[in-house]
């Protein structure tokens, strides 16, 4: 399983957030003793570049090496000083009337993987994201304290048109776990 390093990047680089190494696991259908192998493999590759492999418990992530933090510092204040992007006010408009919205919700509403916009988000501290209490697999997001004061309201409930907006996300995510419940029956 030569390729299976090169799979482990590649997942990584996608999901653009930590995943469990028992995950990893689970969707390349290979023993976790094969993923840690690939993963020290892979870390040995990345040694002497610019993106490192990041631990955390048994969750792991890419990430930037430590000697380019400055240069991620700089490139971070200039992102937090533009302008939000389309993609970015269509993610926090969900995450806002929703408030706690996983990220395939996000991703099916929008038709578009929202990975690094969420991460965007994050970083800008906008949003914040927390385990799943329902499947400790995912993240919630839910919009910061910082997000609501800058808004100048108290509570999501008084965002314009909130109970509206609110119902067309929840039948969006009825519709998401009908057709995941129907690819599951075929299966």
């Amino acid at each position: 399983m030569e390729d299976l390093e090169k799979k482990i990047e590649a997942i990584l680089f996608f999901k653009g957030e930590p995943i469990s190494r028992k995950k990893l696991s689970e969707f390349l259908g290979v023993g976790q003793t094969e993923i840690n192998e690939h993963l020290e493999k892979l870390k040995e590759s990345l040694k002497n570049g610019g993106i490192v492999l990041q631990e955390k418990e048994n969750d792991i992530t890419l990430g930037t090496a430590p000697e380019f933090s400055d240069l991620i510092e700089k490139l971070q204040k200039e992102e937090l000083n533009k302008e939000l992007s389309k993609a970015s006010l269509e993610t926090l408009s969900i995450v806002l009337y929703k408030n706690g919205v996983n990220r395939s919700l996000i991703d099916y509403i929008r038709g578009v993987n929202s990975s690094f916009t969420l991460r965007a988000l994050s970083i800008r501290g906008l949003i914040e994201k927390s385990i799943d209490p329902e499947d400790n697999r995912r993240y919630i997001y839910k919009p910061t304290f910082e997000l609501l004061s800058f808004m100048g309201v108290k509570s999501v409930q008084e965002l314009p048109d909130y109970q509206s907006v609110n119902s067309s996300i929840v039948s969006a995510g009825q519709e998401l776990e009908e057709e995941l419940k129907n690819e599951t029956n075929i299966s």
